[in-house]
């Protein structure tokens, strides 16, 4: 059976993932802190240890370690985002340096984020701009601790996701609540662009790249087009049944950010990324737009 270990698994995505493929017919391995179920494998993100015999003979090895950026920038919650980004990924690049059978393909999370906020210019791999900020240049750091890695045996694809809409995680969840509370209005003006993905596409995505031996480097997983926040706040009252809801403008955002514990940045960047190369490769997209995805989602 062929094995694939998932670092940083035991989040929102990485479930989605363990789900799925063990549904598929992998076995599937997760790396993580705190160990509970039996394909759990003990690891602390930053030394070499028995986790890596995992990673022989193994079909590919996903990474998607790293802190939520869902909290306040705090110099400490910015340094604790970075070094398990960093640290992770070069512990794991050393890891396949070592092995004698070393996975077939490594893939690396970063973020639909790396590009600059834009209304109107589409962000693919190959036209983006990359932005400057905090969060940018982290995900620039993360990208380029991973290609410092030559791994001649195992081909290594970095995945640029965007939003991933989940039934019990990710974005999604926090969205519905606000909604149900006659608060799902327009957050900031409305028409900043929302990239997004449904988490079976993300799987299928993450499969269809695995399945296919002569595909590497940068891919943005998010559909074809993305929405605007109004549309997506729009399309969760229509599902829900809630006829209004209250807009938040920015200086209030500002406010309620704080009081939660997150940044703004999170609902008011405008992500405009487009994936121009799944779709060269001929990836169809099952849920490609909000109104598929929210009516499935909530069903």
């Amino acid at each position: 059976m062929k094995t694939i270990v998932i670092a940083g698994g035991s989040g929102f995505l990485g479930q989605v993932l363990e789900n799925q493929l063990t549904k598929n017919g992998y076995t599937v391995l997760l790396l993580t802190r705190f160990p509970k179920k039996e394909n759990d494998m003990y690891w602390d993100a930053n030394t070499l240890g028995k986790w890596t015999i995992a990673l022989e003979n193994s079909e590919a090895l996903i990474n998607l370690t790293g802190k939520s950026v869902d909290c306040r920038y705090t110099d400490k919650n910015k340094k604790e985002i970075y070094d398990s980004r960093i640290n992770a990924t070069q512990i794991l690049g050393k890891a396949i340096l070592q092995c004698k059978q070393p996975p077939k393909i490594w893939m690396n999370a970063s973020t639909a984020t790396i590009y600059r906020h834009s209304i109107d210019k589409k962000m693919t791999e190959q036209n983006g701009e990359i932005g400057n900020d905090f969060s940018m240049n982290i995900a620039k750091a993360w990208e380029k601790e991973f290609n410092q890695f030559e791994t001649h045996k195992t081909r290594k694809v970095i995945l640029r996701t965007s939003i991933v809409l989940g039934k019990n995680g990710g974005a999604l969840i926090p969205l519905k609540t606000l909604a149900k509370f006659g608060l799902g209005g327009n957050q900031g003006r409305g028409n900043q662009k929302v990239s997004f993905i449904h988490e079976e596409d993300f799987v299928r995505a993450v499969e269809f790249i695995l399945n296919r031996p002569n595909l590497n480097g940068v891919f943005n997983v998010t559909v074809p087009n993305p929405t605007n926040n109004m549309i997506l706040m729009k399309t969760i009252r229509k599902k829900i049944g809630m006829p209004f809801g209250i807009s938040h403008p920015e200086w209030l955002l500002k406010i309620g950010a704080k009081i939660i514990g997150t940044e703004t940045e999170l609902v008011l960047k405008s992500r405009n990324v487009i994936p121009e190369r799944l779709l060269q490769e001929g990836f169809s997209f099952k849920y490609p737009t909000i109104e598929t995805t929210i009516s499935n989602l909530l069903n």
